[in-house]
């Protein structure tokens, strides 16, 4: 049966550049509606593209119905004729976002270990429309509100792509019915104790209530817009950086690194801004904050021998005329 979103699916395929011809194709199976859905309209895309599919679950050890969950989605595999892997964690992950980084790790190891240089996720609209709203909330900028990109490196040589970014969860739900597929309800899903599912029961409905109807399309729509504009930002900004970098030794301390602000100075702060998260990402443990960029920032316009404080794994900024020197380790000793 060819429906709207079979046609749909295949010309995104091809505008975007998603997955080309006789691609070794991992595709990630939960059991749920969007991840049924994706499978189920690959399988059919199948004789146009000559895919080589096959089928992956990850099983947290989160429910009672895991290992069922788990078999259920094997069987599926074996039905439509495609290899099936799954993976069950040693542990069950304690929180959503090592969850997610745990799954990730498993696609990418299966993906390198079996020769796919692709992994697709069910990822929709509507859930582009929660990560927007959920990073917003967290006081996210651009770059944590276009979350949810088409496609990105995994790891060398795999793709991550999401080819159904434009089709909402009403519409997986819908598909799954008409082509009578057996969705595995998970009961996580229900728990009110996770801000994804207050924003997903809670939150998204009062909005189309309320507000508009199509609020997920809206969301998902200007999540798409901002995704070019931080690309073209975050290109923008590696150039400055290159005309205002080096690697050299400062006069007074060890190996730093060098950034000229005269010509950072003539930027635009947004431009600026990503410079300096640009250069504290390289430096430190964990994803910089707002307040340590506005406070690498702020060293452009601030007088000679400036320095901040020093920054999660030990890096000190210090003003030596022109140039703002930033030196790894822990902070130097008063002479």
């Amino acid at each position: 049966m060819w429906t709207p979103l079979h046609d749909r699916l295949h010309k995104t395929l091809r505008h975007r550049g998603l997955l080309s011809k006789q691609q070794r194709l991992l595709v990630a199976v939960s059991g749920g509606q969007d991840s049924l859905c994706l499978a189920q309209l690959l399988l059919d895309l199948q004789p146009k593209w000559r895919w080589e599919l096959a089928i992956a679950h990850c099983n947290h050890q989160w429910r009672t119905d895991s290992a069922g969950n788990a078999s259920y989605v094997m069987q599926l595999a074996q039905q439509w004729g495609l290899p099936g892997y799954c993976v069950t964690a040693e542990t069950p992950p304690t929180s959503e976002a090592a969850a997610r980084q745990w799954r990730y790790e498993v696609l990418a190891s299966l993906a390198q270990t079996h020769g796919y240089t692709a992994i697709a996720t069910g990822h929709t609209a509507s859930d582009r429309a929660e990560t927007l709203l959920y990073n917003l909330i967290r006081g996210s900028g651009a770059d944590g509100l276009q979350a949810l990109t088409w496609q990105r490196a995994l790891v060398p040589g795999v793709q991550l792509v999401r080819p159904l970014l434009e089709a909402t969860r009403a519409e997986t739900a819908q598909f799954c019915h008409e082509a009578q597929l057996t969705i595995w309800e998970d009961s996580t899903n229900q728990d009110q104790s996770y801000a994804r599912n207050r924003i997903r029961h809670d939150l998204l409905p009062y909005l189309q209530t309320h507000f508009n109807p199509q609020v997920e399309q809206a969301l998902a729509q200007t999540a798409e817009l901002l995704r070019a504009e931080v690309a073209f930002l975050e290109t923008s900004a590696q150039h400055l950086r290159e005309q205002a970098n080096v690697y050299s030794v400062s006069p007074s301390t060890t190996e730093a690194q060098g950034l000229k602000r005269s010509v950072l100075r003539s930027a635009p702060l947004a431009l600026q801004r990503r410079v300096m998260r640009q250069v504290l990402q390289e430096l430190m443990p964990s994803a910089p904050s707002f307040e340590h960029i506005e406070k690498l920032t702020a060293l452009i316009t601030a007088t000679n021998r400036s320095r901040t404080d020093p920054f999660p794994g030990g890096a000190i900024a210090e003003v030596e005329g022109d140039w703002i020197w930033i030196r790894k380790g822990r902070e130097k000793k008063a002479e």
